[in-house]
């Protein structure tokens, strides 16, 4: 008995190769996508987390001195926080927005400095559920 082999083929066809990369090139165009919202998502978890704790130290700074810190740098000059923590949205420590306390209407004093009584992200861009990040 004889075997004829048949001469093997030593590399890929062209439309082997094109099948592969079109493939690839559907993963990706899927894949992207979902990247770039669990992206966004983690910078909102992490935006949250950040406007949390500085908002509880801004109450833990009450209940300590009975009044609100003049700003937030404040809080890290009196040791409430390390440093002042980046917005993972517009990637700065200095885009906060100060959000002061209210005079009494009818003992306003223009001179006074009021306390922070929270803080609000910086950015105008709109989260995944809708609504703008600076009214969190």
């Amino acid at each position: 008995m004889t075997i004829s082999r048949q001469k093997e083929s030593s590399g890929f066809t062209l439309i082997e190769i094109l099948v592969v990369l079109s493939i690839i090139g559907i993963l990706l165009g899927l894949a992207v996508p979902q990247y770039q919202i669990s992206i966004k998502r983690a910078r909102e978890a992490v935006l949250k987390e950040n406007l949390f704790i500085m908002r509880k130290l801004i109450d833990q700074y009450y209940q300590d001195k009975h009044r609100y810190p003049p700003s937030l740098q404040s809080l890290v000059e009196e040791n409430y926080l390390k440093v002042l923590p980046i917005d993972p949205i517009t990637g700065s420590n200095e885009t906060w927005i100060e959000v002061r306390e209210m005079p009494p209407a009818d003992d306003y004093v223009p001179s006074e400095n009021l306390g922070v009584v929270d803080v609000k992200s910086g950015s105008e861009a709109r989260a995944l559920d809708g609504s703008y990040y600076n009214t969190w």
